[in-house]
């Protein structure tokens, strides 16, 4: 009997041991194992700002920085999302992942538990206001004294400004919206179109902010500014350095101030700035033979992918938007590859009209089961937006929760809209993570109403 116990106890020994060096295994994965493997595995967060997806292309500051260094590397990206930033650290250690691609505060208790490395950024908070012409702008807090400024119920931005309020000695006017549904881009949005005044928000967002909305100002500080990189377990510091020497590299500098440029200056509605080029009396644009030509093909009427084209370029054919949105139609590179066309051909307007109806026939299959065609077609509008994975999700966010999923206005369109907000598109439902959908949902009613006024301008002879 006593043989028998010792034997227990030995497997059991050896099986803790082995269990203990599996583990152990992952921990010290380190630079070398990682090209012997010839993939990297980053972890991120969904947002505007570090991940998303984007007419079917993954995009973000993050994904695009860390995509060139596996590049640099010879390596594959792996990409995966955590729920939330305790996620972030957890699928670290536990191996899931050989770096968090996503900027984490350099504080001191997280600096015991990892390694910090790559490019460094500084993010304090700041007052969004409005600032038309005419506008008086806030240049010190005590402006605010007096001021209602609006910030999401239980947020960080709310205890800031709790506490600026307290070192002014009062006078704010604290407005909480309470609604889970409404995010800081929303809140943003609000200052813009002058719901609302003031509001808080990160620097990083409120700076990629401006670029869809050029008449706010982000100028005042309410916070000191906070260091923040990504990070490797203690166990990699080969990989740690190899991040940081690709981050010195002056080249990679060039990288990163180019990613700058594109999520954090670039305007995302360049297309607004350009003159509309000459037309004939009475047409809509150059190229209307052809929108009639191609439309006639799909059962489509001419105006709607003429309405198409001015919002994706205003007509010009060279237009290349932040994306890589190019052409007339404004069809990503990867998109045209996968119909069949030449990325190189996209400035040619014929050829970007019949990629353009390429797609839509397309996107009439994967919406078949919508029996409405006017309804059909504005998700149609919305994927060729978006990409029809966001759309998907949020059909099935609607059919969850007690919309129809086969109209837009009110139902789906709503829950397209909340594909910003973390309880939304974290749902298990969803495939496709964050999606800026308010952008989306303008997108579809501003082409469907520049349609109805085409329309009604050539019934009336104008």
């Amino acid at each position: 009997m006593k043989h028998r116990l010792l034997s227990i106890a030995l497997l059991l020994l050896t099986l803790s041991c082995t269990n203990r060096r599996e583990k152990g295994n992952v921990h010290v994965t380190d630079l070398p194992q990682i090209r012997e493997k010839g993939e990297l595995t980053a972890v991120t967060l969904n947002s505007s700002i570090s991940y998303f997806i984007y007419k079917g292309q993954k995009m973000g500051y993050e994904y695009d920085l860390i995509e060139d260094f596996a590049t640099s590397q010879g390596l594959r990206l792996n990409i995966k999302v955590a729920e939330n930033i305790t996620r972030l650290e957890d699928m670290l250690h536990s191996g899931e992942a050989d770096i968090i691609a996503f900027p984490l505060q350099r504080d001191n208790s997280m600096k015991r538990r990892v390694l910090f490395c790559g490019p460094e950024q500084q993010n304090h908070l700041v007052i969004v206001q409005r600032a038309n012409r005419g506008d008086t702008i806030a240049k010190s807090v005590t402006e605010l004294i007096n001021k209602d400024v609006w910030v999401k119920n239980n947020s960080r931005h709310q205890e800031r400004l709790k506490n600026l309020n307290m070192e002014l000695g009062g006078g704010i006017m604290l407005k909480n919206i309470a609604l889970d549904t409404v995010t800081t881009e929303d809140l943003i949005d609000m200052v813009s179109s002058g719901k609302i005044r003031y509001t808080v928000s990160e620097s990083n967002l409120a700076r990629l902010s401006k670029t869809y909305h050029d008449n706010i100002d982000i100028n005042l500080q309410i916070s000191f500014p906070q260091r923040t990189s990504w990070a490797v377990r203690k166990e990699s510091p080969q990989l740690a350095s190899a991040v940081n020497v690709w981050t010195s590299n002056l080249s990679i500098k060039s990288t990163v101030k180019a990613r700058v440029k594109r999520y954090f200056e670039q305007s995302k509605n360049e297309a607004l700035d350009i003159e509309l080029p000459v037309i004939k009396k009475g047409d809509i644009s150059p190229y209307d033979d052809l929108f009639k030509k191609y439309a006639s093909q799909i059962g489509w009427e001419w105006q709607i992918l003429a309405s198409i084209a001015y919002q994706e370029s205003k007509f010009k054919t060279h237009l290349e938007s932040w994306a890589g949105a190019k052409g007339l139609m404004g069809i990503m590179p990867q998109t045209a590859r996968n119909f069949g066309f030449p990325s190189d051909s996209l400035n040619n307007p014929d050829v970007s009209i019949r990629a353009c109806v390429k797609i839509i026939q397309y996107l009439e299959k994967i919406f078949s089961d919508i029996e409405n065609r006017q309804e059909r077609a504005k998700f149609i509008l919305a994927a060729y937006n978006a990409g029809n994975g966001h759309i998907a999700d949020a059909r099935k966010l609607a059919a969850k929760y007690g919309a129809d999923q086969n109209l837009w206005q009110g139902n789906v369109a709503e829950y397209v809209k909340l594909k910003s907000e973390a309880q939304y598109y974290g749902d298990d439902v969803c495939k496709n993570g964050y999606l800026r959908g308010m952008e989306t949902y303008r997108y579809v009613t501003e082409v469907m109403e520049r349609y109805d006024t085409y329309k009604k301008n050539r019934e009336e002879g104008n």
